[in-house]
């Protein structure tokens, strides 16, 4: 099994998202007040976890989906997959950074989520497109 059909478009769209990251980081690490959501307040800690915890349990099933069907070739339709097309990108852009920033009194997690879900935009196009051969009429009825 290869490691690029394990992977899919997620070098891409991680070398994307990286460079907002690091000057993210950086930034923060210079001036943390730019970042600061306030401590977070006890109701943002709230909010956060109740987002987070479900976008780690998509995150974690959809990897396993990934581990286990993919070797064996496998269209992935179920779980979060019955959903949407690329749930660990959407999981972790919209549930995971945004929200695991906020618990670190950050909005850096917001942007890199932002940059990660317009990588996942640009770049999913194309590994849909290989699905769309590799699997055929059953990629398109899903």
């Amino acid at each position: 099994m290869k490691l690029k059909a394990l992977v899919g478009s997620g070098d891409k769209i991680g070398g994307w998202a990286l460079p907002v990251i690091i000057i993210g980081l950086a930034l923060n690490i210079r001036r943390p007040s730019i970042f600061s959501v306030g401590g977070p307040p006890p109701v943002l800690k709230i909010i956060s976890i109740a987002f987070l915890a479900p976008g780690l349990v998509v995150w974690a099933w959809s990897v396993a989906l990934i581990l286990r069907k993919v070797p064996r070739k496998e269209l992935i339709t179920t779980g979060p997959y019955s959903i949407v097309k690329h749930p660990l990108y959407t999981g972790v852009a919209f549930f995971v950074l945004p929200w695991l920033g906020f618990l670190f009194n950050s909005w850096l997690g917001v942007a890199a989520g932002i940059a990660l879900y317009a990588g996942s935009r640009v770049f999913s196009p194309r590994e849909e497109d290989d699905l769309a051969k590799t699997f055929g009429p059953a990629w398109e009825e899903y």
